[in-house]
């Protein structure tokens, strides 16, 4: 009697340890497939995310196809420029280089597009950079792109100052020809700010780390000097 209530109770043990490894194991598969799920939400959701946001911007006239620059001129040969109205070293390209670039558009010879990037804005207290590149679109909008770009860095704030005020950035406006009321509105506005979001984006997907960045029919051009810069336009439109 003693021996077969033992081996009852043995089985029930047995019957106990069983049933918790099957519990133990719908756990860990209900919990994984949780996990699948939470995943595949996720990375469907981001795809979404980046998509609303790629796609969700306005676009200044005068700007590409891919709403990733302003374009000036219409020549055989592609000339892509990207800089950050904060940088000093664009500040020196555009004063070294500028004037080739406008000549190479006079002539013809190149379509130069500019793309203004916000990599700066660590730089500024007040992004700065998102602020001046928007501003941009803004005078684009206004059909004078290169005179404001050319404003705004003769008048570029120190790195890690808060930059200029929307106020100043609309003066500076207002002193190349743009009309005060449509720009000024355009820049308070920050109407072009989600642009200037997709032009950076585009540019670190395209792999430009640093500004400026000059690139030929897409060959970054190394040393972007007057000279370099006419040699290869030269010889791309060959």
């Amino acid at each position: 009697m003693s021996s077969r209530k033992g081996q009852r109770d043995a089985a029930r043990v047995v019957r106990e340890q069983l049933a918790r490894e099957r519990r133990r194991r719908r756990t860990i598969w209900v919990s994984a497939a949780a996990v699948v799920v939470l995943v595949i939400a996720g990375v469907v959701g981001w795809a979404v995310w980046s998509n609303q946001r790629s796609d969700d911007f306005t676009t200044p006239p005068g700007a590409n196809a891919a709403g990733t620059g302003i374009v000036t001129g219409g020549g055989p040969v592609t000339v892509d420029v990207y800089e950050d109205f904060l940088c000093p070293v664009c500040k020196q390209f555009e004063g070294s280089t500028g004037s080739t670039l406008e000549q190479l558009v006079a002539e013809n010879k190149a379509k130069v597009v500019y793309h203004p990037v916000a990599y700066l804005n660590r730089f500024s207290t007040t992004e700065y950079s998102t602020r001046s590149s928007a501003a941009s679109g803004c005078a684009a909008a206004g059909g004078k792109f290169r005179e404001y770009a050319k404003a705004l860095f003769d008048k570029q704030p120190p790195e890690g100052s808060a930059g200029l005020t929307d106020g100043e950035l609309i003066d500076i406006g207002t002193g190349v020809g743009l009309d005060r009321g449509s720009f000024g509105s355009c820049v308070n506005d920050h109407t072009y700010r989600t642009w200037t979001e997709h032009v950076t984006d585009e540019a670190s997907r395209s792999n430009v780390t640093g500004t400026p960045t000059v690139m030929v029919n897409g060959q970054p051009l190394a040393n972007p000097t007057p000279e370099a810069l006419t040699a290869a336009v030269a010889a791309a439109g060959k």
